[in-house]
């Protein structure tokens, strides 16, 4: 082989390999974005709002008043903190005792709020399917 030589090696990609190239491309090609897909979206933000809100705020009630019923325990175990450890635990427990109540309020308040929305458009998104 010559100094001057190049030798070159051409690959082309498997068709899985191409779709895949196409399907990375397509996400970052600007694409508009009819009516249909905001309210469709919108309906998702807001169905996710009413079910996960409150999961997650009762689920953070839980972990740190857990958390606090542990201190608690901890004092009166470890630092022989009697009264103050069984005050900590006590006051601990009403928040985790009531956590049921909280997420059911907390869901129902967030339906009945979002309710007309969510209906008027489902109701769109259905009635322009149907057309």
């Amino acid at each position: 082989m010559k100094k001057n030589d190049f030798e070159y090696k051409y690959v082309a990609p498997t068709v899985a390999e191409r779709k895949e190239i196409e399907s990375i491309r397509d996400s970052y090609i600007a694409k508009p974005i009819s009516q249909v897909d905001c309210k469709l979206d919108r309906l998702r933000k807001l169905d996710f709002r009413v079910k996960n809100i409150p999961l997650i705020v009762s689920l953070a009630i839980g972990i740190l008043f857990t958390l606090v019923f542990g201190l608690g325990l901890t004092m009166i175990l470890e630092w022989n903190q009697m009264l103050s450890g069984v005050i900590v635990s006590a006051v601990s427990i009403l928040p985790m005792i009531f956590n049921y109540l909280i997420f059911c309020h907390m869901s129902t308040f967030l339906k009945s709020k979002h309710k007309d929305e969510i209906l008027k458009l489902s109701n769109e998104l259905l009635n322009n399917e149907n057309n």
